[in-house]
């Protein structure tokens, strides 16, 4: 009660701190009339000022209001759009790595450009980090007009750049990309076998657009670059013939975490089909020879019972698509792990592409936490302000609107069936249409939104349906959805990314009528007639109450469901928003409390009757709240699990800069091969033991295999006082003096990238290994529990063995490969390629994933861009003369290795 009026009185925090930012702005408002007066160069002239200032002490802070000044200037030259004072606040916020929570339509793209203009200016590089491909390539070209002008260079990083175009956007002032992109080059980076082929510079600053998608929604899944391992599409299809042949009855369904498990009577069911199929080893389905059927099993029990068709994916063009849950995107080329995707396929009867292994993985948390200094914006956050701040330490401030928010929040309406409620939605939008009041819909999967569609056409309703099936033209569609009369069905509005302006969107009428127009005085007046009828039909919309936002039924967040309604009302216009339920809602029904189904049916609610009540919207917040802990402890469990990798991680990738970056590692080596002897004497002759007991006969072998030496270890031990650091010390001089001999015969240049060579190849062999055993230990610690054990702790101690055990195998391996091997080769040996890797952002808890790269065709594009076609291969540009990569597994639409700019099939890969 007491902190209730204070707030009244003095403001919330967030005010208190939003309002000591006014004197700021006052300063670069003070800028503003100095700046109008200067010519477009003086204006492009203050970035070389700054770099100077910079240059002589000066800190970002001190030039920030005339640098924020400088950029507003040139907005309004290049755009004719001005900041507004809230925008600077917004900009102030990024630049202090905080997350700047503004509502849709208040102009969060414009506000970036502040702070990456300012902190660009060190030259240490920035990045702007968007949810998809299609953001990034038009802010880089937006927003990069602003930066241009004042001098700034601009990269944008996509699928399907060769390496010299990746390493020349990361070296530009200011990077835009998808946080996947950003995330693949890092780990691919440590993947390389040289310094200069490495794309990435040091991390500096990085601004996350929807930065709630990136850092909270996407973070339960890691990224993860993995290879192919052996077909088994054979036991996926037989293993989904026997899951089809069951009843619902053999098995019990958990939603929440989308398992399946089978009852007693479904294993013996189960187990008799396998017998018969040859498919089981023994009579028991849990036997450890059964291991491989079990995991196959399990998969396709959750793609047969779990996982449906057009809500979690599609099937196009003969692959499963998945659909993205939070955006409703179809996720070309992205798979699900640990062989859910393949059981998919199986379910669908399409080709089985083979599963993968992982080879590098990190998280979002790591990822984006090795930045110095990290901010975000978006127009939902504070629902997630604790969870930004215990993983990122990032504060959430809530920037005010620039115009007083006149939308209409209406109270849930809840009905007693599906069928009810779309049947008064639809009643609803053809009112809304009557009157030409523009209509948003969201609905929660491609069912629902194709469900509604068929009651719309019964109502005669012409409208627009935006889902995964029609994924190329959603920015047209969103963009004209402010149209008088226009009825828009949304599968998901989160992170879109298009402005939904009243009358229609300016830009995108020009560019969907004019077309084909050229230039010239014919054009210019149909541009003109654009623009009066857009202003005319914005007042007719406004007249009609402005945009009408409708959600067909709440989604397990609360931000997703803000994100819909903060569609409507942008800039202080008129608007409407509303929710429409029903008992059969996934989240009523998966997460609701009970008393809420008993109070609903009780009330004796007839067919088509709905009711709606402060109680009932409370109650379905509770519903939501109880999703987003759940959801934030399954993020915060990947990230503790990651956390024990990531130390690894470290290791390994300074271990790998540091070889990279020196000019001879004989020292490693030779650090190696001493630990490798004194590990091996070790073993066999204890310490505290007596010569008696040592294992002579294995000491030798191991020495001879692992060291190429044969010392006369029998002679040694009959000698008086003989102890095991004696025979370390004299097989370590015979095992150093045979490696000088050997090195002695060549050129030691040629040995130094030798060693470099085989210690990358070693460390990268060992690393995917221990990987995939990691990987393995997490699926199974969780049992550890039964014990009453905490399986976090369990996993680190484990962790930490089989770390120790492959750095142990790294050294063996090292040493014996140098002790064992004669070099021939005259010349330098060549560095291995990089595999040919698929990308993937998988839970390693559900195996559900999230993004991937799916013909290879990135990598590729890595692999061979810096080939070029040389005289001697008698191959010219255009697919002319002789294919010099004829031999190289090069995707036809990847660029062409020759670095024409073509695609491959275009040029060198071209058919005759």
């Amino acid at each position: 009660m007491l902190g209730a009026i204070v707030k009244s009185i003095f403001g919330s925090s967030n005010d208190r701190y939003v309002k000591s930012l006014d004197k700021i702005v006052q300063q670069i408002n003070a800028f503003e009339p100095t700046l109008e007066a200067y010519s477009d160069e003086d204006l492009a002239g203050q970035t070389a000022k700054f770099r100077e200032q910079l240059a002589s002490g000066s800190s970002l802070d001190d030039i920030l209001p005339e640098a924020f000044a400088t950029v507003r200037e040139a907005s309004k030259r290049v755009f004719g759009m001005r900041h507004f004072d809230v925008q600077m606040i917004g900009g102030i916020v990024l630049h202090r790595g905080e997350i700047a929570e503004m509502r849709t339509g208040e102009g969060k793209t414009l506000v970036a450009t502040t702070a990456t203009y300012l902190n660009a200016l060190e030259g240490k590089g920035v990045h702007i980090v968007t949810v998809n491909d299609y953001l990034a390539r038009r802010d880089a070209e937006w927003m990069g007009q602003v930066h241009r002008f004042l001098g700034l260079t601009v990269g944008v990083i996509v699928p399907n750049l060769n390496e010299f175009e990746r390493r020349e956007a990361y070296a530009a002032d200011i990077t835009y990309g998808t946080n996947n992109e950003f995330g693949f080059d890092y780990l691919r980076d440590n993947m390389k076998h040289e310094r200069s082929q490495m794309v990435q510079r040091p991390f500096n600053f990085a601004i996350v657009d929807e930065v709630d998608s990136i850092l909270i929604d996407e973070a339960r899944t890691p990224l993860i670059i993995s290879g192919p391992t052996d077909d088994k599409s054979e036991l996926y299809i037989s293993v989904d013939a026997i899951v089809k042949r069951l009843d619902a009855d053999d098995y019990e369904t958990d939603e929440k975490t989308k398992n399946v498990t089978l009852t007693e009577d479904g294993v013996e069911k189960v187990e008799r089909i396998l017998e018969n199929e040859g498919l089981l080893v023994g009579s028991n389905l849990y036997d450890v020879e059964n291991t491989q059927v079990v995991h196959h099993l399990d998969q396709a029990l959750k793609a047969v019972v779990m996982f449906k068709r057009d809500t979690d994916y599609v099937v196009k063009d003969g692959k499963v698509v998945i659909i993205d849950e939070f955006t409703g995107r179809m996720m070309d080329g992205r798979r699900w792990s640990n062989g859910l995707h393949q059981a998919v396929e199986a379910k669908e009867g399409v080709k089985i592409e083979p599963e993968n292994q992982t080879l590098a993985s990190i998280t979002f948390q790591n990822y984006f936490r090795m930045y110095p200094k990290l901010s975000g914006m978006t127009g939902t956050a504070a629902t997630e302000a604790a969870e930004f701040y215990d993983i990122y330490k990032m504060n959430v401030v809530t920037i005010p609107t620039n115009l007083p928010i006149q939308r209409v929040d209406e109270e849930d309406e809840f009905y007693k069936n599906t069928m009810d409620k779309f049947g008064a939605i639809a009643k609803l939008i053809r009112e809304k249409n009557e009157k030409g009041q523009p209509v948003l819909v969201g609905t929660v999967s491609i069912e629902k939104s194709e469900l509604l569609s068929d009651f719309l056409n019964k109502e005669g309703v012409k409208h627009s349906v935006l889902n995964a099936r029609f994924h190329e033209s959603e920015a047209h569609i969103v963009a004209q959805a402010g149209r008088l009369g226009a009825v828009t069905v949304a599968t998901n509005m989160a992170g879109r990314g298009t402005d939904i302006q009243l009358g229609g969107n300016v830009e995108f009428r020009i560019d969907d009528e004019l077309r084909d127009m050229s230039e010239g005085p014919e054009r210019e007046e149909a541009i003109a007639r654009i623009k009066m009828e857009v202003a005319e039909e914005k007042q007719k919309v406004l007249d009609a109450g402005g945009l009408c936002v409708i959600g067909t039924e709440r989604h397990e967040s609360r931000r997703i469901d803000n994100q819909l309604r903060g569609r409507s009302g942008r800039q202080g216009d008129p608007g409407l928003s509303k929710f429409y339920l029903c008992l059969e809602d996934d989240l009523l029904r998966i997460f609701g409390p009970d008393t809420l189904f008993a109070k609903m049916m009780n009330s004796n609610l007839q067919d088509g009757e709905a009711i709606g009540s402060k109680w009932l919207s409370k109650a379905i917040e509770t519903a939501q709240k109880k999703v987003e802990a759940r959801n934030y402890e399954v993020r915060k469990q990947v990230v503790e699990y990651d956390d024990v990798m990531n130390d690894q991680r470290k290791v390994i990738y300074e271990q790998r800069a540091d070889i990279m970056d020196a000019e001879a590692v004989d020292d490693v080596v030779i650090d190696m091969r001493h630990d490798t002897i004194n590990a091996i004497v070790a073993d066999a002759c204890p310490q505290g033991s007596y010569p008696e007991h040592w294992d002579i006969d294995g000491l030798k072998e191991k020495v001879k295999d692992v060291l190429a030496i044969d010392p006369p270890i029998e002679a040694w031990i009959d000698e008086d006082g003989i102890e095991p650091e004696i025979i370390e010390e004299r097989i370590t001089e015979l095992a150093d003096a045979h490696m000088n001999e050997k090195m002695g015969k060549d050129d030691p240049s040629i040995w130094r990238q030798v060693e470099k060579s085989i210690l990358l190849d070693r460390l990268d062999h060992y690393w995917k290994e221990h990987l995939a055993t990691l990987d393995a230990l997490r699926q199974v610690v969780f049992l550890r529990a039964y014990a009453q054990r905490t399986p976090i702790n369990e996993y680190k101690q484990e962790a930490f063995s089989l770390f120790e055990r492959m750095l142990d195998g790294i050294r063996e391996d090292v040493t014996r490969i140098l002790s064992v091997s004669e070099l021939r080769i005259p010349e330098p040996a060549q560095l291995p390629d990089l595999p040919d890797f698929l990308t993937g952002h998988i839970d390693p808890l559900t195996g559900m994933e999230d993004s991937g790269d799916g013909d290879g065709s990135a990598t590729q594009a890595a692999l061979f861009g810096s080939l070029a076609a040389s005289p001697e291969a008698g191959a010219s540009p255009g697919g002319s003369g002789e294919n010099p990569y004829a031999d190289l597994p090069i995707s036809r639409n990847a660029p062409c290795p020759c670095g024409s700019g073509n695609k491959y099939k275009h040029c060198h890969g071209a058919l005759v």
